[in-house]
C-alpha cells in the first residue's frame, strides 16, 4: 500500500511540474549589439568596421517565438563580424536562452566562414532562424 501511495504522489508531482513549466511564448523582440555594430532599432546600424569592409544584413527568419535576423561583416569572402539583429527576447527565459546561445552561434560562424555549423542545444528555434537569416546573407553576399 505504501508503494501505491508513493507512486501516485510521485505521478502527481511530475504532472504538476509539467503543466507548471512556463514556455516562451512572448512575440516581442529587442534589438542587440554585438562588438562592433551597434543598432538603435530603426534599422540603422553604425559600426567600427575596418575601412575595406562590407556588411550585409539577412533576410528576417520568423521563428514561432519571434524574428531572427542577422547581419555580417565582411572582408573581401572573408567573414569578421556576425551581428543578431534581431532575435526573440520576450521573458527571461528567451534572455537566458540567447544570452548563451548567441556569442557560440556568431563564433562558430566566424570560425566556420559558413552557414555549417551546429544548432546551439536547448536553443533550437533560434539556431534554425539564426542559420536561416545567416544563409540569406551570405547568398546576398555571394551574388
Amino acid at each position: 500500500m505504501k508503494k501505491i501511495v508513493l507512486a501516485f504522489a510521485a505521478t502527481v508531482s511530475v504532472v504538476v511540474l509539467l503543466f507548471g513549466y512556463d514556455t516562451s511564448t512572448a512575440g516581442r523582440t529587442t534589438v542587440i549589439s554585438q562588438p562592433s555594430v551597434v543598432s538603435d532599432g530603426t534599422g540603422t546600424t553604425s559600426g567600427s568596421g575596418s575601412t575595406g569592409s562590407s556588411m550585409v544584413t539577412g533576410d528576417v527568419a520568423q521563428t514561432q517565438w519571434g524574428p531572427v535576423q542577422v547581419e555580417l561583416t565582411l572582408d573581401g569572402d572573408t567573414i569578421t563580424d556576425v551581428s543578431v539583429v534581431q532575435y526573440p527576447n520576450g521573458n527571461g527565459k528567451d534572455q537566458e536562452i540567447n544570452s548563451y546561445a548567441l556569442p557560440i552561434l556568431v563564433q562558430e560562424t566566424i570560425d566556420a566562414q559558413s552557414s555549417d555549423i551546429d544548432v546551439v542545444s536547448g536553443a533550437t528555434v533560434t539556431s534554425d532562424g539564426y542559420l536561416q537569416s545567416l544563409q540569406s546573407a551570405i547568398d546576398q553576399a555571394s551574388a
